[in-house]
């Protein structure tokens, strides 16, 4: 077995097949089922394509994106906090994650969460309203969005207006089917894309199928 980074936190581990992982910023018990494999006394975590569209988009070629230790994350539709894990993961013990779930069934699981890993702040409230968690929120390094919402665009761009440093990343998961079923995917895309140019440089739109089904993760780096 030998493993290779990816990017800061997240590496591809070889062995009988390949294995996106995470290596663990707080202790060797799993999240939400996933393997936990041991490598020179390190403690690593698989990072499951079909569970988080995050890391879909590793297995659909997406790499070097600029998200490292200590960084500030806000990220919007945190659910119960699937991909947060591996996003605190990555930026370790130092870094911030303020999650932001609306659903108070969900978010059950991600306040249980953040007992165990620290630099997790569960936000319980709605994305569409970034005011109501603006005096929390600090200018962050990293805006993740992945909201179920016909207006996914304006929210992300409410939200990155507010809290993304300039010159920094927005991942947006855009769930096309949520936007307009009556369009294929590709449309929809490019709709969407066309309004966050005025705001952002697109880098890299990846399509997260087979993983995902209509979801596509835009990179983007706000002007």
């Amino acid at each position: 077995m030998e493993i290779k980074r990816v990017i800061d936190g997240v590496y591809w581990l070889n062995g009988k097949r390949r294995t996106l992982v995470t290596k663990s910023a707080y202790s060797d018990k799993p999240v939400y089922g996933e393997k936990i494999f041991k490598y020179e006394g390190k403690i690593y975590r698989e990072w499951v394509p079909y569970r988080s569209k995050f890391a879909a988009a590793f297995y659909r070629g997406l790499n070097g994106v600029d998200i490292r230790d200590s960084y500030k994350v806000l990220y919007l539709g945190a659910s119960s906090g699937t991909t947060v894990s591996h996003v605190s993961d990555i930026v370790g013990v130092n870094g911030q994650i303020y999650a932001v779930e609306i659903a108070e069934e969900m978010a059950v699981s991600l306040v249980l969460l953040s007992e165990e890993r620290k630099n997790i702040f569960p936000i319980v409230d709605d994305a569409r309203k970034p005011e109501n968690y603006s005096s929390i929120v600090p200018k962050c390094d990293i805006l993740y969005q992945d909201v179920a919402q016909r207006d996914q665009t304006g929210i992300f761009i409410k939200n990155s207006d507010i809290f993304l440093k300039s010159g920094k990343i927005g991942m947006f998961a855009i769930k096309t089917r949520s936007i307009d079923v009556s369009l294929e995917p590709r449309e929809v895309i490019r709709n969407e894309t066309q309004k966050l140019k005025s705001k952002f440089d697109v880098i890299k739109s990846i399509d997260l199928y087979p993983y995902q089904k209509d979801h596509s993760l835009l990179i983007l780096r706000k002007k």
